[in-house]
């Protein structure tokens, strides 16, 4: 499915959601029509999730981004802990890892009194969590989630 016009189209839509179409169509060489046509396959086959706003986290208040390392008692097959982690609001990311730990977190509080309130009264509720370590970010140098499209392989 994937070709390099898709990729093109792919590109410009991760770069802004926001393009029109008209103006993929001339970006990428084809009618508004046929672009639209590659826009909805790319969205019915999963290429595409979601259109979203990004905000700015400091702009909102909610200034601390910290990752934090949890370990939990469950099976190993089992990811009840993940879905209990992916139902907190100020949890951004929810990775199950390899290593000393189980699950790495990305969150977003407002200060550091918001994020012991997190881990306290949140991951703490949670009975399969057994311990956790967390380091807080100190500036953000690189935030995205923007693939690296020139990586593709193209079917």
């Amino acid at each position: 499915m994937l070709d390099e016009i898709n990729l093109e189209i792919l590109n410009i839509l991760q770069q802004d959601a926001r393009t029109s179409n008209a103006d993929i169509a001339r970006q990428v060489g084809l009618t508004p029509s046929a672009t639209l046509e590659r826009i909805r396959k790319l969205e019915t086959n999963g290429y595409i999730q979601n259109y979203e706003a990004r905000l700015d986290g400091d702009a909102m208040g909610l200034g601390l981004i910290a990752f934090i390392f949890v370990n939990v008692d469950e099976p190993i097959a089992s990811w009840e802990a993940g879905h209990h982690f992916a139902e907190i609001p100020q949890v951004l990311e929810v990775h199950h890892i390899t290593g000393e730990d189980c699950y790495l977190l990305k969150v977003r509080v407002k200060d550091t009194k918001a994020l012991g309130l997190l881990l306290k009264e949140r991951l703490g509720a949670i009975e399969t969590v057994t311990s956790t370590r967390t380091v807080v970010a100190l500036k953000t140098v690189k935030e995205t989630f923007n693939l690296p499209l020139g990586e593709v392989s193209l079917e």
